[in-house]
């Protein structure tokens, strides 16, 4: 595996222009995974396939009228990239949540085959 950062920062500039759905299948390999760790928002955490990333994707830009994404740092680890980030969303009712995220990513012929995610929310 080669990890490729301009699918990551594509990804990420994506989802602040509001792409969703079928919009980002793109970005990802058929076979590409998200594993999301516990946090404020999903406290059980979760296990997506790409199908259910598309459809999380589209709940998720309904709830948001924005999204940031501030990328701080990335290492390369053999195939993994991590990237330090702090996303910052800004929900239809005006309230904004921030979380600080540390993304391990992997990459396959240049889509995005694997993101396993630990967001720490700042307090609602």
């Amino acid at each position: 595996m080669v990890v490729d950062m301009d699918a990551i920062t594509s990804l990420h500039r994506a989802l602040e222009a509001g792409q969703s759905g079928d919009e980002l299948r793109g970005f990802f390999t058929a076979d590409a995974v998200t594993v999301e760790h516990p946090n404020l928002i999903k406290p059980a955490g979760a296990r997506m396939s790409a199908d259910e990333m598309a459809a999380a994707s589209v709940k998720g830009a309904g709830l948001l009228s924005s999204q940031k994404y501030d990328v701080h740092s990335t290492v390369r680890s053999g195939d993994t990239t991590i990237v330090r980030l702090t996303w910052t969303g800004v929900l239809r009712t005006g309230e904004q949540l921030v979380a600080h995220i540390a993304q391990f990513v992997d990459t396959r012929d240049g889509l995005i085959s694997s993101i396993e995610t630990y967001d720490c929310y700042e307090p609602f």
